[in-house]
């Protein structure tokens, strides 16, 4: 026993004084030579959990996207259940703002949220900002829940821009300056501009109140 214990802690000090390079498997995530140090050490008097099956952790099956999202929104990755909706969104980001367009050459901000509801819950909705507005049910800002459309008065309109919500106060919209992107309702400018949120009666969520 001793002979194996002595054999881990050499195989540790040598990663630690080796130079071996991180490896980073997701965005921000690094596992690095002080990480297996940590991981011998422990391992000799702290029982591995047995993992195998229907008792695998959920956070390991979970896609690098959903990573990579709940890092932009500050949210736990647990609650990021929805892989399908970030797909979309992954697939469309940055796509470049067009008045009127509704392809990934350009698209404006309802033609965007149009073709989400419509691939992610299988929900159609109208073509135009004010459309949208009118005909969903009205919802306080503590009631929002993944997939609701929140709308601003960016223009001369009462309402003429329409994003989806994701959750933690993050949307995401075609944005006239960036294209397709994730903003927050807690940035100045939307704050300001913000008028209210809806609910299309007949969209499925797919998610619990975690996501608010």
């Amino acid at each position: 026993m001793k002979f194996i214990i002595f054999i881990i802690l050499a195989f540790g000090f040598f990663l630690a004084g080796a130079q071996v390079k991180s490896m980073h498997f997701i965005e921000g995530i690094e596992i690095n030579s002080q990480t297996k140090i940590l991981i011998l050490a422990t391992s000799a008097s702290v029982p591995a959990p047995a993992f195998s099956g229907s008792n695998l952790p959920q956070i390991e099956k979970l896609s690098p996207l959903q990573f990579k999202y709940a890092m932009m929104m500050d949210r736990e990755v647990e609650s990021m259940g929805n892989l399908s909706l970030y797909i979309f969104i992954d697939d469309w980001m940055s796509t470049p703002y067009r008045m009127g367009g509704t392809s990934k050459s350009g698209v404006d901000c309802s033609a965007f949220t149009r073709a989400l509801q419509q691939n992610v819950y299988g929900t159609q909705v109208s073509r135009t900002s004010r459309a949208q507005y009118d005909e969903s049910g009205r919802l306080n800002m503590d009631e929002l829940q993944e997939g609701d459309l929140v709308f601003f008065n960016t223009g001369g309109a009462p309402i003429s821009h329409v994003a989806v919500y994701l959750g933690n106060n993050y949307f995401v919209h075609s944005s006239c300056s960036k294209g397709v992107t994730i903003s927050s309702l807690n940035d100045p400018y939307y704050h300001k501009h913000y008028r209210g949120a809806g609910r299309n009666a007949n969209k499925h969520l797919s998610v619990s109140s975690s996501s608010r």
